[in-house]
């Protein structure tokens, strides 16, 4: 029994041992011929899709939010005290310049004007007669007939009345501008909101709180707030950039639809907010039908030029590394990957900006980077975007390749 174990343990033994054996020769084998191990015909050549970097003419815009205000707007008030008795306007209609809003009473003043114009008639019918004492003193006066005083006192009521008549003229002139001001009109055409009084109230002369508001709506502005930092960023690319239609402006709106009239840029404030660090940038744009109303929230894609050598890739090009870093691998003189560390401008579309990293002829790498690095050879085919669309996964979101370096 115990000479059976013995004749176990030593053939385990051997079995060890020549294990251990054959691992040292295979490893002195490797040292001896390295080329072995990286035999190009034993590495795996991995199939990637690439698309060629070339450069194309992009409009550059830059997109801010921004809120809707009226193009004009008016607070109506009364200029005189009264009793309202007619409104003569529809809520939320629209006005013209000119049109009767509100109907102050207006017996009391008419009733100031007749008795400044019954004055005035009276001062009229005085000047006759003091004229002609004042003519008749002046003759008798030549002739030693009547003493200078007399001719004094004559002449001075004539000038005392014809002062009275311009006085009564200007009161008469006040009571009729008084009894208009019952009319309230619209000082602007455009849409007027609700009415804060009715008929039965009193109002006072340029009360604080306004009897109803017009807003015109077409053309409306559009203000946009910008950082002074992005401001002068934007002044920059639009000096560098080729100068067509530097003022255009266009808009998205709250339901993500674009808004089919463009703006125009029509100025930018010249002060900074000292709390926001921020300048209001104004647009102006054409409101036919009144499809914008002041206060809505919009998105403003606002032109800074036109770039006459841009660089686009697709964004499933790009990759981050660990610390967020944007990179893409390309296909090298050598067919194979090479690392290219990226400076992104901005995303317009599914593709990035280039503003460096990427030459255009470069071969960029778009499908096939699943564990692809840098250094692996690759074997390259155009990518063709349409095919890749409709795809079996085509109806599903498409999820990109990442490569980690």
């Amino acid at each position: 029994m115990q000479k059976c174990f013995k004749i176990q343990m030593i053939f385990l033994i051997l079995f060890i041992w020549a294990g251990f054996t054959l691992t040292g020769c295979d490893q002195i084998t490797r040292r001896l011929d390295p080329e072995k191990e990286t035999n190009p015909q034993s590495e795996e050549v991995r199939a990637v899709s690439v698309v060629t970097v070339d450069t194309q003419k992009v409009t550059l815009t830059t997109e801010l939010p921004g809120r809707t205000s009226p193009f004009r707007m008016a607070e109506i008030r009364p200029q005189v005290n009264g009793l309202i008795l007619k409104r003569l306007f529809t809520e939320g209609a629209n006005v013209t310049a000119g049109q009767v809003l509100y109907q102050i009473d207006p017996a009391p003043f008419q009733a100031a004007l007749d008795n400044a114009q019954a004055a005035l008639a009276r001062a009229q019918a005085n000047l006759v007669a003091t004229r002609l004492r004042a003519q008749r003193y002046k003759e008798l006066l030549a002739d030693n007939a009547v003493s200078r005083q007399n001719y004094d006192d004559a002449a001075a009521a004539l000038t005392q009345v014809e002062a009275d008549i311009a006085a009564w003229k200007a009161t008469v002139k006040s009571a009729r501008i008084n009894l208009e001001y019952t009319r309230i009109t619209a000082p602007i055409s455009g849409r007027i909101g609700r009415s804060n009084v009715t008929e039965g109230a009193i109002v006072t002369a340029y009360q604080p709180l306004p009897l109803a508001t017009i807003q015109q709506l077409d053309p409306i502005f559009v203000d946009v707030p910008q950082s002074t930092i992005e401001l002068l960023r934007m002044k920059d690319r639009r000096d560098h950039a080729a100068k067509e239609n530097l003022n255009q402006v266009k808009i998205v709106m709250e339901d993500g639809t674009a808004y089919p009239h463009d703006g125009a840029l029509q100025f930018s404030d010249v002060t900074v907010d000292p709390t926001t660090g921020s300048v209001i940038i104004r647009a102006v744009f054409p409101n036919p039908g009144d499809i914008l109303l002041p206060g809505m929230f919009v998105r403003a894609q606002i032109t800074e030029g036109v770039d006459e050598h841009a660089i686009l890739i697709p964004q499933q090009g790009v990759s981050r590394d660990a610390k967020g870093n944007p990179f893409a691998l390309v296909v090298d003189e050598n067919n194979r990957a090479a690392f290219r560390g990226l400076v992104l401008d901005r995303a317009i579309g599914d593709q990035w900006l280039i503003t460096s990293g990427i030459t255009p002829g470069e071969k960029l790498i778009v499908e096939g980077l699943l564990m692809l690095r840098p250094g692996m050879a690759v074997t390259a085919t155009p990518f063709d975007a349409l095919k890749s669309r409709e795809g079996p996964d085509a109806s599903s979101p498409k999820k990109r390749d990442k490569g980690a370096l």
